[in-house]
């Protein structure tokens, strides 16, 4: 998996797009392309990748990097993408009136693990609310 992998969502490719040409894409854009680019890229390729924002020197893109990896971060939901996109100023969903927009799993495939992990964080949300909902109709 590369960067082109990465191209196939035009999200990702608007992220790409921006860093390259040397904009600061916010933090929780960095934050987003964090957590989507390190399934397809090596820790020093994100490193670089994420530094070519003016606002992100060497020191923190590890350190965003070591914090994705060390809480096993999942690629955001659109849904969560337009939540941090209204916390700043960069756009990072560029078309959030497009419902397809900003769907990273529409256009890429992650390792099984990220999809295992889904399926295991939506298992254990459903367990606790049912227990919740059976504490909060006990007597």
């Amino acid at each position: 998996m590369a960067i082109d992998d990465l191209k196939a969502n035009g999200m990702m490719s608007h992220l790409l797009t921006s860093l390259e040409a040397g904009e600061d894409i916010g933090h929780y854009g960095r934050l987003v392309f964090a957590m989507v680019a390190r399934h397809f890229v090596d820790d020093a390729t994100l490193v670089d990748l994420l530094i070519q924002d003016p606002a992100c020197d060497e020191a923190q893109a590890h350190a965003l990097v070591e914090q994705v990896k060390g809480r096993d971060y999942s690629p955001p939901r659109r849904e969560k993408v337009l939540q941090f996109q209204a916390r700043q100023d960069f756009p990072i969903c560029p078309h959030p009136d497009d419902p397809d927009a900003c769907n990273v799993y529409k256009d890429l495939r992650f390792p099984e693990s990220v999809y295992a992990h889904i399926g295991e964080y939506r298992e254990q949300k459903a367990h606790a609310a049912s227990e919740e909902a059976d504490s909060a109709g006990a007597p």
